[in-house]
């Protein structure tokens, strides 16, 4: 089936309603969904073929919609490189999700400088869920063609719009200790 594109509007509307999409990142497309909807999550998980212990990013448009997310920590490094292309592992807060934490004391947060995702985040109203669009061991999606490929009808919508142009995906880094966990 080939998916109608949607506007970051009428993507954010399908996540409020429980829905699955697809959207393009900095360098991939990802799949998305409302954080805080446990059976969208697992939705993705099992798209994905991806283990739930793994946890799962969060992306942003700034870096207060993660009110909620982040334990007690100083944000100042992290700051310093969003909008980026840069994912760090901030202490999660106390109550945040298994389903997206995984087993990690950590959740991974992006204040994303993607204008569609930037969008997306602004019309959802918060953050959204951010992987990568491939079943897990597989080539990401760098287009709307792949995502069908690989999903079709299992999900929801695919978001109109452009990579950022980036190579890989976003480098990530340890708050705690500043160290790279993956380069870009």
């Amino acid at each position: 089936m080939r998916h109608t594109l949607l506007t970051p509007e009428q993507a954010a509307a399908v996540m409020h309603d429980g829905g699955v999409i697809a959207y393009p990142t900095e360098a991939v497309f990802g799949l998305g969904c409302d954080p805080h909807n446990e059976k969208a999550v697992r939705r993705i998980l099992a798209l994905k073929q991806r283990a739930e212990s793994m946890g799962l990013i969060l992306i942003g448009s700034d870096f207060t919609q993660f009110s909620g997310w982040v334990g007690d920590a100083n944000p100042e490094p992290a700051l310093a490189t969003w909008p980026g292309p840069v994912t760090w592992l901030f202490p999660k807060a106390a109550d945040a999700p298994h389903f997206i934490t995984g087993d990690h004391p950590t959740q991974a947060l992006r204040v994303t400088a993607h204008e569609g995702c930037r969008a997306l985040c602004d019309a959802f109203g918060g953050p959204v869920v951010s992987t990568s669009a491939n079943p897990h061991g597989t080539p990401p999606a760098r287009s709307a063609g792949e995502v069908e490929t690989y999903f079709g009808d299992f999900i929801d919508g695919i978001v109109a719009g452009a990579l950022g142009g980036k190579d890989n995906c976003s480098e990530i880094r340890d708050l705690a200790t500043g160290k790279i966990l993956r380069p870009a």
